[in-house]
């Protein structure tokens, strides 16, 4: 097989960019931690590329590390991804070990380089440990009931996801 047709690349432009941002997309993984009647929130710091200075949840991109270095669970599958990735994001920015993980929602978004990004929206209780930053990706931090969270700059779908967890779950 042609390579060129392989990669479906543009016979007049020679870029296959195009059809790569179509059907490529960043896959993130959050998690709404609760200790209590608490949720933990995270502020980002100045440089983060999407949503700098915002609060948010912790969590953070898939990556094929998180898998493929891993026993598969069948012949050719590996299963919960989405939790192990949590499991190991909320360790490496928060210290926290957590527990009971569940399913929330799911959203979609177009960051600035024109990727999407498909956010899985995760629930977990806080099983261990204290908060502890790396005060660059992540500079601050609180537990906040959902009544103090409307005082914080959220991400948008924040705060709705929250109210989803507590309501529901």
């Amino acid at each position: 097989m042609n390579l060129r047709n392989y990669l479906n690349i543009d016979k007049d432009s020679g870029f296959f960019m195009k059809n790569v941002k179509e059907k490529t997309h960043y896959i993130a993984v959050t998690g709404i931690v609760q200790k209590n009647d608490k949720f933990l929130i995270c502020k980002r710091g100045p440089t983060e590329k999407v949503f700098p200075n915002k609060w948010c949840v912790p969590g953070g991109k898939v990556e094929m590390n998180d898998f493929v270095n891993s026993p598969k669970d069948t012949n050719d599958h590996w299963f919960d991804v989405f939790e192990k990735v949590l499991i190991r994001e909320i360790k490496e920015e928060t210290d926290l070990e957590i527990k009971n993980i569940g399913y929330v929602s799911n959203l979609a978004f177009i960051r600035p380089n024109g990727f999407s990004t498909i956010i899985v929206s995760m629930f977990a209780d806080h099983d261990s440990g204290v908060v502890k930053i790396d005060g660059e990706e992540l500079v601050d931090y609180a537990w906040v009931t959902l009544e103090e969270a409307k005082d914080y700059d959220l991400i948008e779908n924040i705060y709705e996801q929250m109210e989803k967890v507590a309501k529901n779950f």
